[in-house]
């Protein structure tokens, strides 16, 4: 339950739902992991092709989330697409921050996970796990100028939804002042 909501919560939603049609549009339908074909591919990707375990430490567990393994924001921006998700418990969907305050990426995460365990020799084949579904659900490989573009975009998205909140509590200053403070 969200406590207290800003204009970057609404802007990085906003990004999120761009990198949704983004992935939509490389997979050639829609991906709604909630219900249909979608949701269909999501537990045949965590049963099927992870056998129920969480892709990062490995452990079977009845609750498993999806985690978008190149991050579904505006830096990394992942797509919402079956090549980019996998299982993930809710101990392991906590990736660190690095020094320069950005959040590890999902090798660094693996890595980290599997040595806090003691289990630095199973990190290569997890790695190639999900380097696997990647392929397997063939996953985009972007270009440079298409990562360019959809970086590009997304900031854009994210800085002019931030801007329009702003703006409307501007305009309805202005109203209250206007129409109810003036009337009083």
């Amino acid at each position: 339950m969200t406590i207290y909501n800003t204009a970057s919560d609404s802007a990085n939603t906003a990004v999120r739902a761009f990198l949704t049609k983004v992935g939509e549009y490389y997979l050639g339908h829609s991906f709604n992991t909630g219900s249909g074909k979608g949701k269909a591919l999501w537990l045949a990707i965590r049963d099927n092709d992870f056998n129920g375990c969480c892709a990062y430490c490995g452990e079977k567990k009845d609750k498993l989330q999806i985690e978008h393994v190149l991050m579904f924001n505006r830096t990394e921006f992942g797509l919402h697409h079956p090549g980019n998700i996998i299982p993930c418990c809710k101990e392991c969907n906590k990736r660190e921050r690095l020094e320069d305050k950005s959040y590890c990426n999902w090798e660094q995460h693996l890595t980290k996970v599997c040595d806090s365990r003691g289990e630095e020799g199973v990190i290569e084949a997890r790695k190639q796990k999900i380097m696997d579904n990647f392929k397997k659900h063939e996953y985009p490989k972007l270009n440079i100028n298409e990562q360019h573009a959809i970086r590009v975009i997304a900031c854009s998205l994210y800085e002019n939804i931030k801007t329009e909140s702003e703006k409307s509590l501007d305009l309805y200053k202005q109203l209250d002042k206007a129409f109810v403070q003036d009337a009083l």
